[in-house]
């Protein structure tokens, strides 16, 4: 998955595949596929980069899809051999380590989105930045680990909680 399959067809990204990013190079995207783009759609993409610098990454090259749950079940299908929908998809272009470029593709569905947000009775920015933060850790090449103590989930609530006051995304709070 080393290809950067999700934003292939939507919108070409200019980079060369394969080639990692200057130590330097920090760069967030967004592209929105099919769904009303939200009206903080530049926060997210500074979000992504707060979030990345507090985990302890130097430079990254990273591209969000933000698209419904059409495009999603195509991709999980594509990609995963599932069916239906998911929340989030990452695409990492190669793994990263604290001290290399994290680079690859996060597909969010706002459709599922919305609904986890109401069945989790949170807001959907909390889910959104739930959703970026584990996408962005799979990115980085972490996994899940074994149960609620692996070393990505516990890290990702860490970095939720030191950016818990941050509004990303919708324009209500729980």
């Amino acid at each position: 998955m080393r290809a950067r399959p999700v934003l292939r067809k939507t919108r070409q990204l200019g980079k060369t595949p394969g080639k990692t990013p200057r130590r330097t190079s920090r760069s967030v995207e967004i592209v929105v596929d099919g769904v009303r783009a939200p009206v903080r759609a530049a926060r997210l993409s500074r979000f992504c980069s707060k979030a990345l610098r507090a985990a302890g990454f130097r430079a990254w090259e990273v591209a969000v899809l933000l698209c419904g749950d059409d495009r999603m079940r195509g991709l999980n299908r594509r990609y995963r051999g599932r069916a239906d929908p998911t929340d989030v998809l990452s695409f990492p272009r190669e793994e990263g380590r604290r001290e290399e470029a994290v680079c690859g593709d996060i597909a969010v569905s706002l459709d599922t989105l919305g609904k986890n947000a109401a069945r989790f009775d949170t807001s959907e920015n909390d889910e959104m930045k739930r959703l970026l933060v584990h996408g962005l850790l799979h990115l980085a090449g972490m996994d899940h680990g074994r149960g609620k103590s692996g070393a990505m989930l516990a890290l990702q609530e860490r970095l939720l909680r030191e950016l818990q006051s941050d509004v990303i995304y919708g324009e209500r709070r729980k």
